[in-house]
Parts: C-alpha cells; structure tokens; sequence
C-alpha cells in the first residue's frame, strides 16, 4: 500500500510474457516467502514471482504453498482498488486452505475443508456461502454472473445471451478483476465466474479453496474439479466458479 499511495506514477516493468511488475510485486514476494517458510516443515512455497521449479523437482512435491503476492497487477496500477493478495496451500493437488487479502479495503476472505468460509471486514470472520439460484430467481434475482474486467469480453457476452435465451431469466454482469471473481461468488453475489481467457495456478488456487469451502465448485469446461501441480506448465485450462451446485449448469454451458 506504500507503494499504492505515492503520489508519483508507478514504475512498472514487463515479464517474459508482457504482464506487468512493480515495486509492489516482489516486496509482498519478499514478505510472503519469508512468513509462510517457516510455518509447516518442509513445505516449500511457489510464488509467482519466484523462480519455477522444473517439474522434476515440483512434481514430487505432495503439499506446498501456492501463492500471487498481487493478483491484479493491472488493476493496481490504474488504482482501482481491485487487487488482491492470494495464498493457498495445495495438498495432492488439491487446494485444502486458501487466504485472499483486499487492501484497498482490508477485506479478508479464508476458507478451507474442514471448517467453512468467511469473510472479515475488521470486525471478525463471519461465515459466507454460495446461494441457491432457484431461491434467488423465485426472489425475481437475476442470474448473477461476474467477469473479468480484461479479458475475454466477447466470448462472456456470447454466453450471457445464451444463458438468457436458454433459461428465460434475465442475466446479470459484474465486471471486475482479480481473485475478487471468485470471491464473489463464495459469498453468494455471482452465481457464475465464466473464464474463458488464460489464467496460471496461483491466480486461482487460494479463491478456489475458499469457493468449494462455501459450497461452490471450480471445473474446467469438461465440468472436472480444477487441480494443480499435475504438468509441467502452470497454466489452467478455461473454467467454471459454480456458486450452486445443484442448477443444472452442465446443461446450460
């Protein structure tokens, strides 16, 4: 945030794949590795800014940290508040605890298996859910849908049409950036995060944990539980956040 509030422009340079660093990136780096290292033996943590492992040595790794220091690097250049800090702890593959920090707001979203997901504003976790889309529309809510602010555009407004064609039901659009999406949808205002444009594991991992500790679900668009460490690149394939498990989705997507 010191590096967010000074009055003079950002200095902002380019990795190898043109998304954008800054000052911010690798201080919250710096931070992060050195907090969660000690915290479980042995446990190594993979962040984006760090260097990755070939997959020789990362696909022996049962359980590990999986972290983005600042998810939304191009939202916090333009200063828009929505940036996040994501850390997730991935056990075989799954994303068992996963923490996502709203600065701009002081904002903190958890969740794991085993006892739910929450939501602090400063005044304590308070307990957060996916919601029923069938309540909601009988409440005349519209399907609540959330996109990225960058990314994809075209391909979410062809599927918006297709959803109000095929349900009937008006559909309603949020856009926005970072790991935010998906937060929303764990706490019950989006019903669907379509992604349909690149994304790499460490932008998801932490949100996911939260979203399926809600009673949502991450699946690629063969409808499969979104996974990780399981190649030898990061990158995820195009997904589904489902906040309501129980709608038929599968039929409409």
């Amino acid at each position: 945030m010191a590096v967010y509030q000074r009055s003079e422009a950002l200095d902002v340079t380019h990795k190898a794949d043109s998304s954008p660093l800054t000052e911010a990136d690798l201080a919250a780096h710096h931070i992060l590795v050195k907090g969660l290292a000690p915290l479980l033996d042995e446990v190594p943590v993979l962040s984006e800014e760090s260097q990755l492992p070939s997959y020789d040595v990362r696909g022996s790794w049962h359980r590990y940290w999986l972290i983005d220091p600042l998810d939304g690097t191009k939202e916090f250049v333009n200063r828009n508040g929505e940036f996040t800090v994501n850390i997730a702890l991935i056990d075989d593959g799954a994303p068992v605890l996963g923490v996502v920090y709203v600065p701009c707001k002081d904002v903190m979203y958890m969740g794991n298996y085993l006892t739910g997901a929450f939501k602090d504003t400063g005044s304590g976790p308070v307990a957060i859910h996916c919601r029923q889309v069938d309540a909601a529309l009988k409440a005349d809510q519209p399907i609540a849908l959330v996109a990225s602010r960058n990314h994809g555009a075209k391909a979410v407004d062809q599927l918006m049409q297709k959803l109000e064609k095929l349900t009937g039901k008006p559909v309603q659009t949020r856009n926005m950036g970072s790991s935010l999406k998906l937060c929303l949808v764990a706490e019950g205002l989006a019903d669907l995060y379509p992604r349909l444009a690149p994304t790499s594991e460490w932008d998801t991992a932490a949100a996911q944990a939260i979203v399926e500790a809600a009673g949502g679900v991450v699946v690629d668009t063969d409808f499969k539980i979104l996974r990780y460490n399981q190649k030898s690149d990061i990158l995820n394939p195009f997904f589904y956040v489902i906040g309501d498990t129980r709608y038929p989705w599968q039929n409409l997507l």
